[in-house]
């Protein structure tokens, strides 16, 4: 299913490369003459810094490399292409000095080969390539003509060739553009039959690898790849065991691989999960759902917020009605394993279908912003808010898959729960109950309940009760519910009382009793709140106005009242009610900054 619908996606891309070639950044490009010299090497790179890139060219599909020697056609490295050994470039093993330079010279014969298997093409530009690869001391000539040359052999980037007055390389002349697609034509006599597509194809015994997934090899892995014995049957070899034909295994790898790109406006990370998502048909959809979980630019913090009440408006104008309602919509998150890659979840759903889904995950975190905190916060939370927020703050380490980042900092998120949660949102499910145990640890170890944990605090609840009973559409309202009367909710509403008194009668106060005792008050009550209760009267009686004295015991009268006349403060709090004695806080604790006319 993963493989016919990215091979239906490449299907109705026209810009992407056909069967043979591929999109391809190109460092450097040697200029020559039509009797093969040299004129200039030139570097094709843009910007500075990490934005740094280099021009992409189509070029013929690179060959798949390991310790076997297979040139490209017409660009490649310079060991390739031109000969001349990388002194910095690391080797696999290590080797003497005369084997190296014996390898270059192995590597360098097969990049000439390649191009002579093309044959006789009358074209100007392929007979200056022939000329120049038969030049002997070609690191000479280049150096002659270029003031970069060592920081070229340094960067060891991949390099072609232009005719002197072309603004084209010459692998896309039109004489070598045919010869080539000729070369990599499939021949329709064959009777094997592809297991995608039905239809008959030459088999590709190795798939074409998977690049962009962050954690794999840099080199890129496989989704389909069978290459040791145990993974094998019936004697057959690598590919045969699951017949995908050529033309097929190009198409679904460079959907896949361009999907995964740098500039890609469909790819996001959530964790160690690298997400992609597609349609069917072309739709707005594809390119506006990174907006709504993705972490805003520095440029445009705003932008998560527009894109969030978009889709609000969208759904309530009835635009994604007029999308088609069976337009299938795809979601494929993406994970390193060793030398593969391990597909974390795929979701397949209609673009109207999905769009529901998100609106509800907005709704559910959708609570009452802070007015008493000093951060400020966007309306609508991204997911790595979501995340960041229920771990801790450490320094980045590529070895860890699993970080999130999150306002120029990153935090160690449980390994799986990025890639559960954005799960388990896009399939209208509870979120993972592990995502709630992290939220009650840090609040429990920074005694802050932050607008982040409240909003994901109460839309777990707020789903796993709709799950449980669907009669039930919000357990937690947005603001303050003077007539919920859950022991922890009304409890944690208490203790924000408690310590708003305290405050007013200590002015400038250091730790409250937050600080001290949060912690043991959300999950076992009776063990503090007894002292607290008989604290509080010589709160109240440092109060100068006995207006707000009486406020207060009003205030405190209707909560406990509220649970039972004579209440008991239970000894533990299971975890739900923990998370609903922090919402009860944090509601009563904005309540308390709202003007009466708000």
């Amino acid at each position: 299913m993963i493989l016919q619908a990215l091979k239906e996606y490449y299907d109705r891309k026209p810009d992407l490369p056909r069967y043979g070639f591929e999109n391809k950044e190109i460092g450097y490009v040697i200029t020559l003459q039509p009797d093969g010299t040299p004129v200039s090497l030139e570097p094709t790179y843009e910007g500075e810094g990490k934005k740094r890139r280099a021009r992409s060219f189509l070029v013929p599909h690179s060959v798949k490399k390991s310790v076997n020697i297979k040139a490209n056609l017409f660009w490649d490295n310079p060991e390739y292409a031109l000969g001349i050994v990388l002194k910095d470039k690391k080797r696999s093993v290590k080797k003497t000095e005369e084997k190296v330079k014996q390898r270059v010279a192995e590597q360098h014969a097969d990049f000439k080969k390649r191009i002579d298997d093309l044959g006789n093409i009358d074209d100007e530009g392929l007979q200056a390539i022939k000329c120049f690869l038969q030049k002997e001391n070609k690191e000479a000539f280049l150096r002659a003509i270029s003031n970069n040359f060592d920081e070229f052999l340094q960067e060891g980037a991949s390099l072609s060739f232009k005719l002197i007055g072309d603004n084209c390389l010459v692998l896309e002349r039109p004489a070598v553009k045919s010869a080539i697609q000729q070369a990599v034509s499939i021949s329709k006599e064959t009777k094997n039959i592809c297991l995608v597509t039905g239809e008959k194809d030459e088999l590709e015994l190795t798939h074409t690898a998977i690049k962009g997934v962050w954690g794999a090899q840099s080199s890129g892995a496989n989704i389909v790849s069978f290459n040791l014995e145990v993974f094998r049957s019936f004697g057959k070899d690598q590919g045969a065991n699951a017949p995908v034909g050529k033309v097929t295994a190009f198409a679904y790898t460079t959907a896949l691989n361009h999907l995964l790109g740098k500039d890609s406006r469909q790819r996001m990370q959530v964790g160690d999960a690298s997400t992609v998502f597609w349609a069917e048909k072309e739709t707005s959809f594809e390119q506006q759902i990174i907006d709504f979980f993705g972490e805003p630019s520095k440029d445009d913090p705003d932008r998560n917020v527009r894109a969030v009440e978009s889709l609000f408006k969208s759904i309530q104008t009835g635009a994604f009605l007029t999308e088609d309602e069976k337009n299938k919509f795809y979601v494929l998150g993406l994970a390193p394993n060793a030398s593969r890659i391990s597909v974390r979840f795929w979701i397949v759903n209609t673009v109207k279908g999905m769009s529901g889904k998100i609106q509800q995950h907005f709704d559910d975190t959708k609570i009452v912003p802070p007015k008493n905190q000093k951060d400020t916060w966007p309306k609508w939370q991204s997911l790595n808010a979501l995340l960041a927020t229920t771990a801790n703050e450490v320094k980045y380490d590529k070895a860890k898959t699993n970080l999130v980042y999150f306002r120029g900092r990153y935090y160690d998120v449980k390994p799986n729960l990025a890639g559960d949660t954005i799960r388990t949102i896009l399939e209208g499910l509870p979120y993972p109950q592990t995502l709630l145990q992290a939220a009650i640890r840090r609040i429990r170890a920074e005694h802050d309940i932050t607008y982040p944990r409240a909003a994901l605090i109460k839309a777990y609840l707020n789903r796993s009760m709709r799950y449980q009973n669907p009669n039930i559409k919000e357990e937690l309202k947005v603001s303050l519910d003077g007539n919920n009367m859950n022991i922890g909710y009304r409890l944690g509403r208490l203790f924000a009382v408690l310590e708003k008194i305290q405050q007013e009668a200590n002015p400038g106060i250091n730790a409250t009793i937050r600080d001290k005792f949060y912690g043991a008050a959300s999950s076992t009550p009776v063990t503090v709140f007894g002292n607290l209760m008989r604290l509080k009267n010589h709160h109240l009686a440092k109060l100068k106005h006995q207006g707000r004295k009486v406020s207060f015991e009003k205030l405190l009268g209707e909560i406990i009242d509220g649970v039972d006349a004579k209440i008991s403060f239970p000894p533990h709090l299971p975890l739900e009610d923990q998370g609903r004695f922090a919402i009860g806080y944090y509601h009563q604790m904005q309540n308390f900054f709202t003007k009466k006319s708000e």
